[in-house]
């Protein structure tokens, strides 16, 4: 499968990657390893030794490099081997790995897999609601086995939640029409809720709206190739929209392979409405982990197993109006990838 090489990817998580150990992770069908050098800065190359092809992330850190399990070898952040423990100590002229453009933002590892002279962090979209400063932040991983693609279009997808998604459920949101709008090239996908007089518990305590009817809304704004902003949002009904309170989420996708993803997703509230809202944000996201592992993944692994090594749209499936923003997002993704080969 192709990939959409020249943009920004998440790799891990800050935390996930130290100055202590190499953490290694197959991403874009390729093995990479992360670490970060001794002043925190973070660092990416590819996972394998070119002496014997060994994982590097198998080794350690030494001396601010990346060490070989296997004979030793020491390479910098730059791929380059600075130390051969064997024979005259000569370094081999091919003794260098291929390194990735790498930068840390909204808490996040990103790397860049396409041409490195067009590696710009400015092309990493803004996620403001990602800032610790100002908002209280939870955040998660998952591993599915399926394609990304369709990871995006289950978030895309608003209509699919009254049937995979009974705990968010309600008749207004049965009731509920889903639009989906196409600015330049990125998609938004809505769904607005009003009168919600049933809303689950956890909803209401999220939106400070302890009781009568719920004007509730889900917008997601997705850019490629599988940047995704989902806003929350809640208010007493009849109140205008900017009254309420919106739970900003982001829902970040990374192939791993054609047929397996990395799921990043992470939700936040500000600070300034008050101290409580950190124990909001930390049940939030604990509310929202079991839907997506107990309900989102066995849908998203059973459609991978039965499409297989196919492409999605090659099988030619039907379309409903619900797909609307999924597929207008795919036929971007196509487009971009298109557009590398050519260039």
């Amino acid at each position: 499968m192709s990939f959409i090489k020249n943009c920004w990817y998440v790799a891990a998580w800050a935390v996930e990657v130290s100055d202590n150990s190499p953490l290694g992770r197959q991403l874009l069908d390729m093995p990479v390893l992360l670490f970060r050098d001794a002043e925190g800065n973070p660092a990416a190359m590819l996972d394998r030794c070119p002496h014997r092809f060994a994982p590097l992330s198998m080794g350690s850190i030494q001396d601010n490099c990346i060490e070989c399990p296997y004979h030793g070898l020491r390479f910098n952040a730059a791929g380059e081997c600075v130390h051969n423990p064997h024979g005259d100590g000569r370094i081999p002229e091919r003794a260098r790995v291929q390194t990735f453009p790498v930068t840390e933002r909204h808490q996040a590892i990103w790397f860049w897999p396409g041409d490195p002279e067009k590696a710009d962090p400015a092309l990493i979209p803004s996620f403001d609601f990602m800032n610790d400063e100002y908002f209280y932040i939870a955040s998660g991983s998952m591993h599915v086995k399926g394609n990304y693609l369709l990871e995006v279009d289950n978030i895309l997808d608003l209509s699919h939640i009254q049937f995979v998604h009974p705990i968010f459920s309600s008749p207004a949101v049965s009731r509920a029409a889903v639009k989906h709008e196409i600015d330049g090239e990125t998609v938004w996908s809505k769904r607005d809720m009003p009168g919600d007089e049933t809303p689950p518990d956890f909803i209401r305590q999220v939106f400070n709206v302890p009781e009568g009817p719920l004007d509730r809304w889900l917008h997601v704004h997705w850019q490629a190739p599988s940047y995704m902003t989902l806003y929350a949002g809640g208010v007493a009904a009849g109140k205008p929209f900017e009254e309420g309170i919106v739970s900003q989420q982001a829902h970040w996708f990374t192939p791993e392979t054609a047929g397996t993803t990395h799921y990043f997703y992470a939700m936040s509230e500000p600070k300034a409405i008050g101290p409580h809202m950190a124990e909001v944000v930390k049940q939030g996201i604990e509310a929202l982990k079991a839907p997506f592992e107990y309900e989102d993944a066995p849908i998203i692994e059973a459609q991978q197993d039965r499409i297989g090594n196919n492409d999605l749209m090659d099988l030619k499936p039907i379309i409903l109006s619900v797909d609307a923003a999924s597929t207008a997002a795919r036929k971007i993704v196509d487009k971009k990838i298109a557009a590398e080969v050519v260039g």
